[in-house]
């Protein structure tokens, strides 16, 4: 039992403090998986940078359409104008003696809008786009890695408390047999020709309270495994949660060849998908950073209104008034990158990028192989002990039932029933411990090998 604590320690590292339970609602691992994924930091936090990626896509996607509209406003108080030498208003500009009128203030206004649409630029925006695009599958394989790994320990979690419950039935059946040669030998031990040998006595006492130290643990994993299901599930108040499934069984899925495994993880594992992806949209990107670095055409525009109402506005073309003005242009414009410096650093950067990232999906693949040997390795000699185990067991209970006849018609010994007893409890308990885990390690070997996690039975 206590390998279980590392499974625990884990978990509680990916989900906040909140303990609500209390009244039993029994669930499904499908449902558990449902309600834990939902609570989980970790997904969300992977959901974050989808979206980030996402939004990526949209802002290369503006680029298309006037990705430089600007309007500006702008406001003062301005002095009036006069003239000294009484000249009409339309031609105070040709009064040499003109000059601020602060005694009269005014609120100056001017409003400007520009933009610019680009027109021809090689296809660096949509480059552009393609790229965020694939980005975007990069972030959200990512999230699946972050998906399974977490699936698996919550799979872990679940048959947990299954096992847990399943001991405690084994322990509660070997308390009453326990019992019942304890009552045997009080009896036998009471009778004046008693034959009871002392040393049989000690043994059965040692066994007794070896057997009250493993209920206690199991009493204890039993708590410990509660509270960690209140608190990745987040229970409502007044609700605490149970599997549905009762009895822990063996899955019922065929070991497939090694090789099979690894062709499985070369092609699904999302982590090496998530890479190439990546790979992908770091060559787009250079596309997009060379296509950049072309001469571009543009059609830009540009409109500004201005009007102070205690100025007069001087109609003629050669005096600028901006005080009392409305002037508008449009027209097109070649934009060209002159510093081939920056160019080649920047492309250079990218490609070191892209490179970078193609030796990580090699080592990650090396990673990979190791990661599906071992579980294979793992999964296969769980299958082993499952099935001596199971042969021991068999053997263990006609042993059980030899002595159990024999001491009943006099002729057996206690300690030789006693020894069987133990054997049979030993084995019950170690059957259960190698199922559970089997069938972890078939869920690790489909994780390590990007297959669909097992699902329960009589789920």
């Amino acid at each position: 039992m206590k390998k279980f604590l590392p499974i625990f320690s884990l978990l509680l590292i990916s989900f906040s403090l909140e303990i609500q339970a209390q009244d039993t609602l029994q669930i499904s691992l499908q449902q558990f998986l449902d309600k834990a994924i939902a609570n989980s930091g970790q997904i969300k936090h992977a959901n974050t940078k989808v979206n980030l990626a996402e939004n990526r896509v949209k802002e290369a996607k503006d680029q298309k359409y006037l990705p430089s509209l600007e309007f500006r406003s702008e406001h003062a108080a301005v002095p009036g104008v006069s003239s000294p030498n009484d000249f009409p208003e339309k031609q105070i500009y040709l009064d040499p003696d003109a000059k601020n009128d602060w005694s009269k203030i005014g609120v100056y206004t001017r409003l400007r809008i520009s933009g610019v649409q680009p027109v021809f630029t090689w296809g660096s925006v949509n480059k552009a786009v393609h790229a965020a695009e694939l980005a975007v599958k990069a972030s959200e394989f990512e999230k699946d890695v972050t998906e399974a790994e977490l699936t698996a320990r919550l799979f872990e979690l679940y048959y947990s408390y299954v096992l847990a419950l399943e001991i405690e039935r084994l322990l509660d059946d070997a308390n009453s047999k326990v019992r019942q040669i304890e009552r045997s030998l009080d009896e036998a031990k009471s009778e004046s020709d008693s034959d009871v040998d002392e040393t049989d006595v000690y043994k059965f006492k040692i066994f007794k309270s070896q057997f009250e130290i493993q209920k206690a643990e199991v009493e204890q994993n039993l708590l410990f495994v509660k509270g960690v299901w209140d608190y990745v599930l987040r229970g409502e108040d007044n609700v605490t949660y149970e599997p549905s499934v009762r009895y822990l069984e063996k899955e019922a899925v065929a070991l497939q060849t090694l090789d099979h495994y690894k062709a499985s993880a070369f092609n699904n594992r999302p982590e090496i998908r998530g890479l190439e992806a990546g790979i992908k949209a770091l060559d787009r990107y250079i596309d997009f950073q060379k296509a950049q670095n072309l001469p571009g055409l543009y059609f830009g525009f540009t409109t500004t209104f201005a009007s102070t109402p205690i100025r007069p506005r001087q109609p003629n073309p050669f005096i600028s008034t901006p005080e009392n003005t409305f002037n508008t242009a449009l027209g097109f414009s070649i934009r060209q990158n002159l510093n081939l410096f920056q160019v080649k650093n920047k492309i250079e950067r990218s490609k070191l990028e892209m490179k970078r990232t193609t030796l990580l999906k090699t080592a990650a693949q090396d990673g990979i192989m190791l990661e599906v040997s071992e579980a294979y390795k793992d999964a296969n000699l769980a299958d082993v002990k499952v099935q001596r185990t199971e042969e021991a067991l068999n053997t263990s209970k006609e042993w059980v039932r030899m002595e159990q006849l024999d001491y009943d018609f006099g002729i057996g010994e206690v300690k030789d029933l006693i020894d069987a007893m133990k054997m049979e409890l030993e084995l019950r308990l170690k059957e259960k411990e190698y199922i559970f885990e089997l069938n972890t390690s078939m869920v690790k070997l489909n994780k390590a090998a990007g297959l669909p996690l097992v699902q329960p039975q009589n789920n």
